[in-house]
């Protein structure tokens, strides 16, 4: 099967398991396609972990679960080394973070201590522990879920975090409709079991190729770059962007133009993923009356395509 009818094949299986969502399901995609982590911000029940257990068992993943907590450690990621008699000597055992897809449960529960323990694993997709740096699966992604931070016991993620995600999406409650069909319908855990892997973690990288290889014209560049510079101007954000995060909004756009078949990116493709991809990474200006997503969509219309 050709990459591309892989991809929209994998799409139709998600869109079964989480219904009414496929804007969501295209964005979870997109990040994974650009090689990014994924942030994903909503109310207990949606059906985050759903989506992330789908997203892992598509692609033909090694998927581990963590549940974070407050009192959760940092060697309760990483792993520890514990002594051996037979061997007489100390062995490492890998914790869950050697899994190609780590699900970070409720990331927001756990301290800031054991939070900053996967910024390394996230940009350097390697951990130290135990004075040693070992080296984690190709391709590795988190996939972070988090309620929101006016609940209770939750910590907030620091920015240098946060930055590190492609994407943060929410889901939101479903439409009347698709509501209907879950509660009328099977158990979703019981679907996501029964789904097909419909890619190898090979066919994965030949579409990371992909993305990469897909072209950005001049004018194009020129369209993000204003749109970088509208976010520092100070008008919006009381911060604008990094080039770490213009570099994220290029990937995601060609990710979502090789999704919608091209090989080039379109204008489209940037104003469908901006709010997605850097509304994490910025904080509206104290008069603004609006969310992040809200001021980025606001600032879009504001900024003429050249």
């Amino acid at each position: 099967m050709h990459p591309q009818q892989k991809v929209q094949h994998l799409l139709r299986q998600l869109n079964t398991v989480i219904v009414g969502k496929s804007a969501q399901i295209q964005d979870c995609v997109a990040c994974m396609l650009a090689g990014g982590h994924l942030l994903i911000e909503d109310v207990p029940g949606v059906g985050k972990t759903t989506l992330a257990h789908a997203l892992a068992r598509s692609f033909g993943l090694h998927f581990s679960r963590v549940q974070f907590t407050s009192d959760l450690m940092p060697s309760d990621l990483s792993g520890v080394s514990i002594y051996e008699r037979g061997k007489e000597a100390f062995v490492f055992h890998p914790g869950p973070i050697f899994a190609q897809v780590l699900l970070a449960d409720e990331i927001n529960r756990a301290s800031p201590k054991t939070q900053s323990a996967l910024l390394e694993a996230m940009e350097e997709k390697q951990v130290t522990a135990e004075g040693e740096t070992r080296a984690l699966p190709d391709p590795f992604f988190v996939i972070a879920t988090q309620n929101p931070h006016d609940q209770l016991g939750t910590y907030a993620l620091p920015e240098s975090q946060l930055d590190r995600f492609l994407m943060r999406i929410s889901i939101g409650y479903p439409d009347r409709a698709s509501e209907r069909i879950l509660l009328v319908g099977h158990d979703r855990r019981d679907m996501v079991d029964a789904m097909d892997m419909l890619m190898t973690p090979q066919d994965l990288q030949d579409l990371q190729r992909q993305v990469l290889a897909v072209h950005a014209a001049d004018p194009l560049l020129d369209y993000v770059q204003d749109l970088i510079a509208a976010t520092r101007s100070g008008q919006w954000f009381l911060q604008g962007l990094s080039p770490r995060a213009g570099i994220a909004v290029i990937r995601a756009a060609k990710a979502q133009a090789l999704l919608s078949g091209r090989d080039y990116v379109a204008p489209d493709d940037v104003q469908a993923i901006l709010p997605q991809t850097i509304a994490h990474r910025l904080q509206p200006v104290g008069d603004a009356g609006r969310g992040a997503v809200e001021q980025v969509r606001a600032m879009l219309l504001a900024v003429p395509l050249a």
